[in-house]
C-alpha cells in the first residue's frame, strides 16, 4: 500500500515510521530541514525508540517538502499536522488540516484520508461534506512524548472512527504493523472517536489535578504529601498511575485540549470539566506563593521540558510559575540545553549548569535530575517519586 503522512512531528513521523516497515510511505512536512533528517534516518524529535528504528530498520520511508509529489498514487493518507488552542476563539486552530483535507481529496479522489490530529468534536462529520471529502475518517492517537514509536508498536487500543469497511481496514492496517500480539480494537463513529481523545485526555489532566490539589492541601496543613498519597493509592480502585505531584498538567495536548472539550460544553450543564481546567492555573498559583514566600533574589528553572526522554517544553506547567515569579519582579534565569536563544521570554538562558547551579539561589524542578544533586538544598521540586 502507498501511504503518504502529512506533518513529520511526534504523531506523523512515529506512524510514518511503524508503517514504512511494512509499507511504502512518503512523508510530507513543510520544513526541509526536518524531512532532510528523515531522508538521512535521522530522528529530527527526542524519541530514542524513534531514533533507532530510523537508523537501524530497512524502511520503505522517502521525506519530501513536494505536495504533488508525495500526494501521486496515495492510496491512503495520514494527516498529522498541528492543532493549536486558539484562546479567542476557544477553539482547535484547524485550518492546516483543512488545507491538507481539501488537497488530499482533489489529488487523490479515492484515497482513505485518515486524521490523527486532535480536533474537535463533530469536525470529520462537518468537514466530509464542507471539504469535498467523502472518504474521510478521524482516529485518535494515544502517543507519549518521548514514546510515540513504543506506544504505536505496542498500542492500548486501535480507535477509529468509521465502521464501513474503509474504517475496518485502516484499524487492520496499524493492528498488523503493532507487535502486541492481542490489540483491543474499536470502530465507531467520527464523532464518538473525536469525543472518545478529548475525553481521555482529560480525564488524564483531572487525575494530575487531584494529586496536584492533595499536595496543595497537604503543603498548606504540614502533612506528609507521599504517606497519603500512598495510603489513597493502595486502594486498587485507584491504583497509583499518574500520582505523582508536579507544577500542573502541561505539554502539548492536555492543556490544549481540555479547554476544547470544555469549548465543546457550550450548551451542555457541567462543573466538572470547567474545575479541571481552572485547577491548572490554580496550581501554578499556589506553586508561585510557595516560592515567593522563600524569599529567592535568582530563582533558576532547572529545564522547561515536560518529561525525561522529550524535547517538548510548549506549554510546559513550569512556564506558569516562571511568569508568575516575574510578575513579582523576581530574577530569574533559565537552565534548558534543548534552546539556542540567550533568552527566553525576556530571561536570560544560562547554558553552563555549574554557573547555573552557582548563580541561582533558589532551583525550581518540575521534575528531579540526578545533576542536581550537588545542589538538593537550594532545589525546590513537588517530585515525590521521581518519575514522570
Amino acid at each position: 500500500m502507498t501511504i503518504v503522512v502529512v506533518g513529520l512531528g511526534r504523531v506523523g513521523l512515529s506512524n510514518a515510521a511503524l508503517l514504512a516497515a511494512q509499507h511504502s510511505v512518503v512523508g510530507f512536512d513543510i520544513s526541509a530541514e526536518r524531512v532532510a533528517a528523515v531522508n538521512a534516518r535521522r530522528s529530527p524529535i527526542e524519541d530514542a525508540e524513534l531514533a533507532r528504528w530510523l537508523s537501524e530498520r530497512a524502511l520503505d520511508l522517502t521525506a519530501t517538502c513536494d505536495a504533488a509529489a508525495a500526494f501521486a498514487g496515495a492510496q491512503l493518507v495520514i494527516v498529522a499536522t498541528p492543532t493549536h488552542y486558539d484562546p479567542e476563539t476557544q477553539r482547535f486552530d484547524t485550518r492546516s488540516v483543512e488545507a491538507v483535507v481539501r488537497e488530499a481529496a482533489q489529488a487523490a479522489p479515492h484515497a482513505t484520508i485518515v486524521i490523527k490530529s486532535t480536533v474537535p468534536v463533530g469536525f470529520t462529520r462537518a468537514a466530509r461534506e464542507r471539504l469535498s471529502a467523502p472518504h474521510l475518517l478521524f482516529s485518535p492517537e494515544f502517543l507519549r512524548e518521548g514514546r510515540a514509536l513504543h506506544d504505536n508498536l505496542y498500542p492500548s487500543r486501535i480507535v477509529v472512527g468509521d465502521r464501513g469497511e474503509r474504517g475496518q481496514a485502516v484499524a487492520k492496517l496499524f493492528r498488523e504493523a503493532a507487535l502486541q500480539p492481542e490489540v483491543p480494537v474499536l470502530l465507531t463513529g467520527s464523532t464518538e472517536a473525536e469525543a472518545i481523545k478529548l475525553f481521555a485526555n482529560t480525564f488524564l489532566a483531572m487525575r494530575v489535578a487531584y494529586f496536584n490539589e492533595l499536595d496543595s492541601y497537604a503543603l498548606t496543613q504540614g502533612l506528609d504529601t507521599r504517606q497519603i498519597i500512598e495510603g489513597v493509592c493502595l486502594d486498587p480502585r485507584i491504583g497509583s498511575q499518574y500520582n505523582n505531584p508536579s507544577f500542573g498538567y502541561g505539554g502539548y495536548c492536555l492543556p490544549k485540549d481540555t479547554k476544547q472539550l470544555l469549548a465543546n460544553y457550550e450548551n451542555v450543564p457541567q462543573v466538572l470539566i470547567r474545575a479541571i481546567v481552572e485547577a491548572n492555573a490554580t496550581r501554578k498559583d499556589m506553586i508561585a506563593a510557595d516560592i515567593l514566600a522563600r524569599r529567592p533574589r535568582v530563582v533558576g528553572i532547572h529545564r522547561l521540558v515536560m518529561k525525561a526522554g522529550s524535547d517538548n517544553y510548549r506549554s510546559s506547567s513550569v512556564q506558569g510559575v516562571m511568569k508568575r515569579l516575574k510578575a513579582k519582579g523576581v530574577e530569574v534565569i533559565v537552565y534548558e540545553p534543548v534552546l539556542r536563544e540567550s533568552s527566553f521570554f525576556g530571561s536570560e538562558v544560562v547554558s553552563d549548569l555549574a554557573a547555573f547551579k552557582v548563580r541561582a539561589d533558589l532551583i525550581v524542578a518540575n521534575r528531579q535530575s540526578a545533576e542536581l544533586a550537588d545542589v538538593a538544598e537550594k532545589v525546590y521540586t513537588r517530585d515525590l517519586f521521581a518519575r514522570d
